[in-house]
């Protein structure tokens, strides 16, 4: 063997270089700087199959970044030491078992005789582009890597069409003397293999994601599924249909449902989404993915992003791909199954389901079982809690439906003995602009929303010249389902398994908030959306541009301060940039003055810089409200501060959806103390806090804080204005949100504000859910809200955070609407 290999350096020198000149990896993860390696040991790089294209590439990198070589072999205590190895192929496909052992047996009867020697094994996975493991035509024969093994002719064309394609994943060096333990060679020597193929196999379900059937046979296996027959049994029986007709109905249900995902229209969206972005944007910022792609070896991810975009269907698929994870299965509303763009997206990965299907049981049970065949095999799923894109810049709550499907599914493969690890990833994607800015806004003061066409695609091409500027991608923390159910429930539920059970109906919502926050939590603050915070604090949309800095650093400041900001993310550089940033997209206006620049908004720039800065309004949701507390009263002890504030925290932080702190008490010190750190606060004499008496600017900024939550506590005065004044038992909550959402929209019309999500109805209604959530209100037998003196008190105090002018106002606007 030595003398092969010496015979033939010279064609594999030659075949090295070619392959360097010719191959352009789009990804090798970690960076070569990054890998760990103990430069003073040995290492061999282990390959999961013989392949001389891996080994040719591998070579090339290792030359390239300085890495041990991987083509030069030494020796090490008289033996020959190669520098890679690769694990034997399948038994079933050798006409030979003894070729089929692993390669390390020479190496661990070294390092068993001499205990002074240690080796490090590197793992290297290399994919020549990326295929789900399915049959399409010529693409199968030439264009990636899936599960299948790869013949020789195969190989050498993915090689001529993959070049620009191929990953490289580097594992963690593996010590191959921590698996020596005394016993026989021949042992160690499987099991070292047995670690490094899971290892191998993990990559691969982390990068191809797990085997497609073809989608005939997957639309087949649930039209022939036992649930679905139970339900064709069931409507045969009622005598509505012949059951011939019903098979086939399901079967044409599961054709307008299913996902066809096919690596040609990946590797196709992919080079259009990269031309896409670079003309869209000035680039997609990504944080956090690291800590998810080890979740995505062993365990089924279901990605849950907020809606903000249309954008967002195919910015997350795009960007997992780009960082070496499976694009997932993504579940899209049937509306965008149009002419066109339908099939596009079909291909790429999108299944669709209808709006509601809740009369239709038939096409509820399709639905759900392929729903639970993706689940059970371990492919990626996204979906939008919120249901449609949000028109007001706020996180909606989240609809029970999906997220009810996914668990049911998921107890029903732990009943069967067979559930996969699952875990939702929260994702949250912001935006510098947006491209349905224009739309959003006509749909909040009453305009219809328009109808998905192919020529509405047309017009958003149009927009293509005009500036985005950037866009955050942030993964939260995710939420692993057996775990939550655990601290949830108890280990209870884990022998009691069952597809529905009783307690799923209220852990579902509970559920859905949870994640709502952790999207919340990772939210990413850009230069629009500071500025929209500061600049519509004022009265008059207009700032000057020195105090417009210094409020945009306090931000930035308190961001860095707050508990939980690690998730959350600031963007580069200093305020001025940001707000040359704003300028450039057209968000704010420049007025030039002789005594310093001022800034401001229009009234159409008003209105859409809310959508922004409603974003990320919950950020700052508990030093808003501590900063309101003291712009009417200049000190607070912390008891009256914490009996002014608790009462009303719980129901902000379920408005702005904010992870509450444990403890209040403890969170208000906290923010007092950074407060004070931050100049805007000081200490008195009686072991209090108090506002700054001799700094007008600390002043200012503390009012322009505290402006954040006016609008929060504005509509909860008013709601429950109109509901003490009516008495209890005299309204409905329908009837006392669209009572309150008329004089919330007639406060902003005589205020002169432009702002329709100040008078959104949804906001009333999860208001008036909140106070029963919280006990304050409660329903009696035909349905109207019945209350007691502990609200009236608890009004009674809140109103002490008004300034006498305001609450003289927002009184007058309550009787005016008598």
């Amino acid at each position: 063997m030595a003398l092969l290999h010496t015979l033939t350096t010279p064609l594999r020198a030659a075949m090295t270089r070619v392959i360097a000149a010719w191959v352009r990896p789009r990804l090798i993860e970690p960076s070569p700087d990054e890998l760990g390696i103990d430069p003073d040991l040995p290492v061999v790089y282990v390959l999961p199959r013989p392949a001389m294209s891996d080994t040719w590439l591998l070579a090339a990198l290792t030359s390239r970044h300085g890495l041990p070589a991987a083509d030069r072999p030494r020796r090490l205590a008289g033996l020959r030491l190669p520098g890679y190895l690769a694990l034997p192929l399948p038994r079933r496909r050798l006409r030979r078992s003894a070729r089929g052992e692993p390669p390390f047996e020479a190496l661990i009867e070294r390092l068993e005789a001499d205990p002074q020697l240690a080796v490090q094994l590197v793992p290297v996975s290399i994919f020549w582009g990326r295929a789900p493991g399915k049959r399409f035509g010529f693409w199968r024969m030439v264009a990636a890597d899936n599960w299948q093994l790869t013949g020789r002719l195969r190989r050498a064309l993915s090689v001529l069409v993959n070049r620009r394609s191929v990953e490289v994943h580097f594992g963690a060096p593996l010590m191959l003397r921590q698996l020596c333990d005394g016993r026989d060679p021949a042992l160690t020597n499987r099991k070292a293999a047995r670690l490094l193929r899971v290892h191998f196999r993990r990559m691969r379900t982390r990068v191809l994601g797990p085997d497609l059937s073809h989608r005939r046979t997957l639309i087949e296996g649930v039209a022939a599924s036992q649930e679905v027959g139970r339900v064709i049994d069931e409507l045969a029986g009622e005598g509505r249909h012949a059951r011939p007709r019903l098979e086939r109905r399901a079967r044409r249900y599961g054709h307008e449902i299913a996902s066809n995902m096919t690596y040609p229209v990946l590797r196709f969206m992919d080079g259009l989404l990269r031309r896409l972005w670079n003309r869209l944007y000035d680039g997609v910022d990504v944080r956090g993915l690291a800590a998810i792609k080890p979740l995505a070896e062993d365990h089924t991810l279901v990605y849950v992003p907020c809606h903000r975009s249309h954008v967002d269907y195919l910015l997350l698929s795009y960007v997992l791909y780009q960082e070496g994870l499976m694009p997932p299965h993504i579940a899209a509303g049937r509306n965008l199954n149009m002419p066109l763009i339908g099939p596009l997206l079909r291909r790429g990965g999108a299944f669709f389901l209808r709006r509601s299907f809740r009369d239709n049981r038939l096409y509820a049970t399709v639905f759900n079982e392929y729903l639970h065949r993706l689940i059970a095999r371990g492919h990626p799923l996204e979906y939008f809690m919120e249901g449609g894109r949000s028109r007001s810049g706020r996180m909606l709550p989240a609809r029970p439906g999906m997220l009810a499907m996914t668990l049911r599914s998921f107890l029903r493969s732990h009943a069967a003995g067979q559930a996969q690890p699952l875990a939702f990833v929260p994702v949250y994607i912001g935006y510098e602009r947006v491209i349905e800015g224009s739309s959003y806004q006509r749909e909040l003061r009453g305009g219809r929303k328009r109808k998905e066409t192919p020529l509405s695609l047309l017009r958003v091409l149009g927009k293509l010249r005009q500036p985005f500027g950037r866009v955050t991608v942030n993964v939260g923390e995710p939420l692993a389902v057996a775990d939550y159910l655990d601290e949830t429930l108890g280990q209870g539920w884990r022998s009691h398994a069952e597809e529905r059970p009783a307690w799923l109906g209220e852990l579902v919502p509970r559920l859905g908030e949870t994640l709502s926050r952790r999207i919340n939590a990772a939210a990413a603050l850009n230069p629009v959306n500071l500025v929209a915070l500061v600049l519509l604090a004022t009265p008059h949309h207009a700032i000057e541009e020195r105090l417009l800095e210094r409020q945009l650093a306090l931000l930035a400041a308190l961001q860095r301060r707050m508990p939980g900001a690690a998730r959350a993310s600031l963007p580069a550089g200093e305020p001025a940039e940001w707000i040359t940033q704003a300028l450039s997209l057209g968000m704010i206006q420049r007025r030039e003055q002789s005594l310093g620049d001022i800034l401001l908004a229009d009234a159409e720039q008003a209105s859409q810089l809310g959508w922004y800065r409603n974003n990320v309004l919950h950020l700052y949701a508990l030093a808003g409200l501590t900063a309101f507390a003291f712009r009417h009263q200049a000190h607070h002890q912390l008891d009256e501060l914490e009996a002014l504030l608790a009462p009303g925290w719980p129901i902000l932080a379920r408005e702005l959806m904010v992870t509450p702190p444990p403890d209040l008490r403890e969170a208000l010190v906290a923010m007092l103390d950074t407060l004070v750190e931050l100049g805007l606060l000081e200490p008195d004499a009686r072991g209090g806090w108090r506002r700054p008496d001799d700094s007008l600017e600390a002043g200012e900024s503390l009012d322009l804080l505290g402006q954040l939550m006016q609008p929060s506590l504005q509509r909860g005065y008013l709601l429950l204005a109109v509901l003490i004044h009516a008495g209890a038992g005299e309204l409905t909550a329908e009837e006392l949100a669209e009572h309150s959402r008329l004089l919330a929209e007639r406060l902003a019309l005589l205020s002169g504000l432009d702002a329709p999500e100040f008078f959104d109805t949804r906001l009333f209604v999860r208001l008036v859910e909140s106070l029963e959530l919280e006990g304050w209100l409660w329903r009696d037998p035909v349905g109207r809200l019945m209350f007691d003196e502990r609200l009236r008190e608890a009004a009674g105090r809140s109103r002490r955070m008004f300034d006498p002018a305001l609450r003289h106002r927002l009184q007058l606007i309550t009787r005016q609407g008598d």
